[in-house]
């Protein structure tokens, strides 16, 4: 809105000069948060219950919990650091199983 002036008493609105308006313009910021960081807990879940070789489940279990604990503190950067341990750690008794299951297969 424009300012408004006080008109002196000897003035009336038809004496008045045009006045100017001035018009503002405003703009907004929308600054969206990254989304919070995975902890692939149950990939890692399941890894730790099908496919446990050599123990990479429970590791990779165990990491997705301190990845959901950072998390939940607010320390985004432990809990992506932790969490892609856990993926990483998935990834390898995944590829692992795989293999098992085709050499089993060519030796059967």
């Amino acid at each position: 809105l424009p300012p408004y002036e006080i008109l002196p008493g000897e003035l009336s609105m038809e004496e008045m000069p045009p006045s100017t308006t001035e018009v503002t313009q405003s703009t907004t910021v929308v600054v969206e948060e990254p989304p919070p960081p995975r902890d692939h807990i149950v990939w890692s879940l399941f890894t730790t219950l099908y496919g446990n070789f050599c123990c990479l489940g429970f590791l990779a279990f165990f990491f997705s919990v301190k990845a959901r604990d950072r998390k939940m503190l607010g320390d985004n950067s432990g809990a992506r650091s932790y969490g892609s341990t856990a993926k990483c750690l998935n990834i390898t008794a995944l590829v692992i199983n795989i293999v098992i299951v085709i050499i089993v297969v060519i030796v059967v």
